[in-house]
């Protein structure tokens, strides 16, 4: 008996329980923390794309609020985190400071209701991965909402000086 057979077969083994096993983390959120006090745990599954290293996902946590004719900044400390023992990361978005304004004088003084980002950094642009969810555990007062990333076929060259 050749060891050969054994090795593939084993190889079989691991490559149909490989996506069986990621599908099952995607829609099994236990290995999670439950939300501490005054956060709320998002959760954020994503369809499966061919190419998905050309895709990015962008978080983008805020608040709806009136605003007039200023630029309105929200600011935020977010922070990697890894379940122990599962290895699977996740968002947790802390301390947030209250809006900042710039002090324009606006022409009327109308007010409308507008979605505001809060600045996380470089935390905000997460890989695309459609075998795990992308967990975020925010402020009771934040929403948050997320758009796709996609990079460009064509590539340019720099040029050399």
């Amino acid at each position: 008996m050749s060891i050969a057979p054994i090795g593939i077969a084993a190889a079989s083994l691991l490559a149909l329980s490989a996506p069986a096993f990621a599908q099952s983390a995607a829609t099994d959120l236990k290995a999670f923390p439950a939300a501490e006090a005054g956060m709320v745990r998002h959760v954020i599954t994503l369809p499966a794309k061919q190419n998905e290293e050309d895709l990015r996902v962008e978080i983008l946590p805020g608040k709806m609020l009136e605003v007039d004719c200023n630029r309105v900044m929200i600011a935020a400390k977010a922070e990697t985190k890894t379940v122990d023992g599962w290895g699977y990361d996740y968002l947790t978005i802390g301390k947030v400071s209250p809006p900042a304004t710039t002090l324009m004088a606006c022409p009327d003084n109308a007010k409308t209701e507008r979605f505001v980002t809060a600045n996380i950094g470089a935390e905000s642009l997460r890989r695309y991965n459609s075998k795990l969810p992308l967990v975020i555990y925010a402020p009771e007062d934040l929403v948050v909402k997320y758009r796709i990333w996609r990079a460009d076929s064509e590539l340019s060259e720099a040029t050399s000086e």
